[in-house]
């Protein structure tokens, strides 16, 4: 596992344990308590916030404003019982498809 697979897994694990805690001692607590929209709308505001920090070309605020981003879709993910590990599978399920073709082999809904 990989150093940046290490910490995905950590801050997982970190999210799940917190999920259940007191809405007052926890941020992730906080927006479980507030209910499934609560960490989509945090999702949608998080990615504006990414595509502004992109457009202003400040490399470090894209940094920043991209890791509030993934840490609010593993809040996401825990919502829906998944894991970080199952996003890198997938991942390397793709590696090496062109997007193209792995885009049209998706089952339609």
């Amino acid at each position: 596992m990989s150093d940046s697979s290490r910490i995905l897994a950590r801050v997982a694990e970190t999210i799940a344990t917190r999920r259940d805690a007191s809405p007052d001692s926890s941020y992730v607590a906080k927006l479980f308590s507030k209910g499934p929209d609560a960490v989509l709308k945090k999702i949608g505001e998080e990615a504006t916030e990414v595509v502004l920090a992109a457009k202003d070309g400040d490399a470090q605020h894209l940094l920043y404003e991209v890791a509030d981003l993934w840490f609010h879709c593993m809040v996401l993910l825990e919502q829906h019982g998944l894991r970080p590990e199952q996003v890198e599978q997938e991942l390397a399920r793709r590696e090496g498809l062109s997007g193209l073709a792995e885009k049209a082999a998706r089952p339609t809904k």
